[in-house]
């Protein structure tokens, strides 16, 4: 136990520490005035400290364990992705939340994303870092990582629906995959958004007639709001949101306000008050932009970068080949919902409903994000060698 003990990356433990420290602060400034989330700030705190017992636990278990009951993991997620569908709670017009006791919420996507990324890593394993082939690899990788992607797509849930193909993206890359399949994937990609776009500017009305009827017009006015900001039409009724690029107009003025070092914290009367939908979750970034500045926001940046430099150095050390397939998933994942997060609020990525990893407010996903380092810590502890870096 000692001995684990010794090999604990106290980096990253500093790291998620300094980012408990952030949060809270600025989920207290974000929820300054508005009664409806009193106590916010210290319920991240609760959070956190959970979230550190559960991290060291995992931390402490052999991450093979994991890996070896890899199927029944990801049974579990899918089997709770399609009860969350007919038995879940509607939050924001996702139906993607359990109930739990004393006010609890439970979001099950958060946690498939961990069971994807074992998943994966344990099928791509098996080819002991041989090329994958199209059939016999990239074909069922894709169903694996298709099957949650549609459940979650359903909900309707766009931002975690995503995240699953960057991770199956950024793991089967590091798993060997062919570069003819990677040309050819990217193709039909460029291909499919440029029909995509073509589709939505010729049948505008048509399609948004068809996604209101289904509860999911918000989509639209989200692609809306990214492919041409000025001139959008949302048909939002709330006295905020009287067009669907107000979101991200008012986050690019509150951002840029700050400047260079920030107009400070708790002035109150700050842009994002009353005008910026969910600061403390989704659109945090907006207060440490205006109150913290470019300053602020760079440290911020600074520490993520140093986090991802830690599990890159980890995966690099590891002897085998499922550890460092795990590690890049959490990698993949996490890079990607800092961009698509900081990105869609200044306005260069579509809005979606992703979370900044460790500062936003939300119980599911800081725990899964605490498990996911503490098998990225478990994967160090668990070598058979000294790493020496």
């Amino acid at each position: 136990m000692l001995f684990k003990v010794k090999k604990i990356d106290w980096p990253i433990l500093l790291i998620l520490i300094l980012f408990m420290g952030a949060s809270t602060l600025v989920i207290k400034s974000a929820i300054l005035g508005n009664t409806g989330y009193t106590n916010y700030d210290m319920k991240n705190l609760v959070f956190y400290c959970l979230g550190f017992i559960v991290l060291l636990i995992t931390s402490f278990i052999d991450y093979r364990i994991w890996v070896r009951f890899s199927i029944y993991i990801y049974l579990i997620g899918v089997i709770l992705l399609v009860t969350v569908y007919f038995f879940g709670t509607e939050i924001n017009g996702a139906k993607g939340w359990f109930e739990l006791p004393y006010n609890l919420l439970f979001q099950p996507a958060e946690l498939v994303k961990l069971t994807l990324i074992i998943s994966i890593a344990w099928f791509i394993s098996r080819r002991n870092g041989d090329r994958l082939n199209l059939g016999g690899d990239v074909i069922p990788l894709g169903l694996i990582a298709f099957i949650p992607f549609v459940l979650v797509l359903i909900q309707p849930d766009l931002g975690n629906a995503i995240i699953y193909l960057v991770i199956f993206l950024g793991m089967a890359w590091i798993g060997n995959i062919k570069y003819t399949y990677v040309l050819i994937g990217t193709a039909a990609i460029i291909a499919f958004l440029f029909m995509f776009i073509f589709l939505i500017d010729k049948y505008h009305d048509e399609v948004y007639v068809f996604l209101e009827s289904k509860g999911s017009g918000h989509w639209l006015e989200r692609i809306d709001t990214f492919i041409d900001p000025d001139n959008s039409t949302g048909r939002q009724s709330a006295e905020a949101f009287k067009d669907s690029s107000y979101q991200v107009t008012k986050s690019k003025i509150a951002i840029g306000s700050g400047g260079l070092s920030g107009d400070g914290y708790l002035k109150g009367n700050s842009l994002h008050e009353g005008f910026i939908p969910f600061p403390y979750s989704d659109s945090i970034f907006v207060v440490i932009g205006e109150e913290f500045g470019f300053v602020g926001s760079s440290v911020l940046l600074l520490l993520y970068f140093l986090l991802i430099y830690r599990m890159i150095l980890i995966a690099i050390q590891t002897v085998e080949l499922s550890g460092v397939y795990i590690i890049i998933g959490v990698v993949s994942m996490f890079v990607f919902q800092i961009f698509e997060n900081i990105g869609m609020l200044i306005g260069i990525m579509p809005l979606t409903g992703i979370t900044l990893p460790f500062i936003s407010y939300g119980g599911s996903s800081l725990l899964i994000n605490m498990i996911c380092i503490g098998i990225v810590l478990s994967i160090k502890m668990h070598q058979k060698h000294t790493p020496v870096y």
